[in-house]
């Protein structure tokens, strides 16, 4: 004899595999590391559409070309390294019209690099350190600063009044044209 039982499917408690579900989100959430961006940090020009080209003397240009196999052609001049670059970009922006090769004042200075589609990111980096070097060698002099202590300044308070007063009247002019 045989009885009959009725089974009543089993039921999973919604609750606690939601709880399992939070957790394990909030598991994942806190030991996955997200890559950052890297890159450059260079300041734009501002939309020129509406701004008319303004002409610039030759002698305000310093030309740096790159080329595909990272030689370099420095005003002209052929060049296998950049060696010696950062010192002829101080006494280029710092001319103040002296020397009727050099830039007429540091106002007037532009640094012009353009590469070649194949140059090498390093070489590019090189030359914009040397750029930027030149500059802050000049804006640390001016502050009575080693470039070091410079560059460790903040921009806060009289930090900021320091950096602000130092590249009074010298804009970092770098032009970084399109690659051929």
């Amino acid at each position: 004899m045989k009885s009959i039982i009725e089974k009543t499917p089993v039921q999973a408690n919604a609750g606690s595999m939601a709880d399992i579900a939070f957790l394990l989100l909030i598991f994942f959430m806190i030991t996955t590391t997200i890559a950052s961006d890297k890159g450059l940090t260079l300041q734009l020009p501002p939309d020129t559409n509406d701004q008319p080209v303004q002409k610039m003397h030759e002698r305000n240009i310093f030309k740096i070309l790159i080329n595909s196999q990272d030689q370099l052609m420095i005003e002209g001049e052929r060049r296998n390294t950049p060696y010696g670059l950062k010192e002829e970009l101080k006494e280029f922006i710092m001319n103040h019209g002296k020397n009727k090769n050099l830039s007429d004042s540091p106002s007037a200075a532009v640094i012009s690099i353009k590469t070649n589609r194949a140059t090498t990111q390093q070489m590019f980096i090189t030359i914009l350190d040397a750029a930027k070097a030149a500059y802050y060698e000049v804006y640390a002099q001016r502050a009575g600063l080693t470039p070091e202590e410079y560059r460790k300044l903040g921009n806060t308070g009289k930090d900021k009044v320091i950096i602000q007063k130092a590249s009074d009247g010298i804009p970092m002019n770098i032009s970084i044209a399109e690659p051929d």
